[in-house]
């Protein structure tokens, strides 16, 4: 898509395609250009488009238009050296298009069965209710901490933490960590093998309010309040609703697969071919 970034042959184009902006009358089977006959319509355009890689995706309509056409443009030029006549295209050329089509037919059909797919609210009740029973909760750690490059730092600062000194005041003044050092020290929730080993053997053995003697790890010295602790619950119904249904939805195209091949007559040629036959391009040569 190189010609999209082209900004002289865009603008000339933008000037050249003014009736399309002006005339709400269109199709997919409005012609935007003729190249030696052959009609580029503006649902080749839209094709292309569905087609662009997530990056082009983002590219305003107003450059991506004329960019597209000018592009469809020269590759009909190009198509023409090649093969002026459809019935006389590579065998390569004929084989992709006859797997673009049967791939886009397929997706096209996928997105009308997962659409159409009627949920019951008693099957996604029902499913959600049996990740439920298979969920097992795990060890949720609250704690703060101070982050200090030696343990002489983290002796003294223990020391003033058992003075009476608040840990929040000194993890501001002191903790190297950026991330928490100006919470107070804070890290929220977190469950086992979230933190470096030592932190997690640390926290594992503390009791909630306790607060540790110096933690070596290769971050620094760490000085850890426990705040609190819990067992992690599964989440709401809510929070995993779309993850639910989408899978329902693609046991209903898995279950309606099944059907279509139970129906169908399939039959295997038997004829042993190499897996690595896949490979072997020079077979497509005319």
């Amino acid at each position: 898509m190189h010609r999209l970034l082209s900004a002289g042959a865009l603008s000339a184009l933008v000037l050249a395609t003014p009736a399309l902006a002006q005339d709400p009358a269109y199709d997919a089977s409005t012609v935007l250009a003729t190249v030696d006959g052959t009609e580029i319509t503006l649902g080749h355009l839209i094709v292309m488009r569905k087609r662009l890689p997530q990056q082009y995706q983002q590219i305003p309509d107003e450059t991506l238009f004329p960019g597209m056409l000018e592009q469809i443009i020269d590759q009909t030029l190009l198509a023409k050296l090649k093969s002026p006549d459809p019935a006389e295209d590579p065998a390569e050329v004929k084989l992709y298009l006859e797997n673009e089509r049967r791939g886009t037919l397929a997706a096209l059909e996928v997105q009308e069965e997962m659409a159409a797919e009627a949920l019951d609210e008693a099957a996604v009740q029902a499913a959600y209710d049996a990740g439920v029973t298979d969920f097992v909760p795990q060890p949720e750690f609250n704690a703060s901490h101070i982050l200090v490059a030696s343990e002489e730092e983290a002796k003294g600062l223990k020391d003033q933490i058992d003075g009476g000194a608040d840990f929040a005041e000194l993890a501001k003044a002191n903790s190297t960590d950026p991330g928490s050092g100006a919470n107070g020290g804070e890290l929220g929730w977190f469950t086992g093998g979230q933190m470096v080993p030592e932190f997690d053997s640390a926290v594992t053995a503390m009791a909630v309010g306790d607060v540790s003697d110096p933690v070596q790890s290769q971050f620094g010295w760490h000085v850890i309040k426990l705040n609190d602790k819990r067992d992690t619950s599964p989440p709401p119904l809510e929070e995993v609703r779309g993850e639910i249904e989408n899978q329902l939805r693609q046991e209903a195209l898995q279950a309606r697969i099944a059907e279509l091949r139970s129906g169908a007559a399939i039959e295997m040629s038997g004829t042993v071919v190499p897996p690595a036959a896949i490979r072997e391009t020079d077979l497509l040569s005319d």
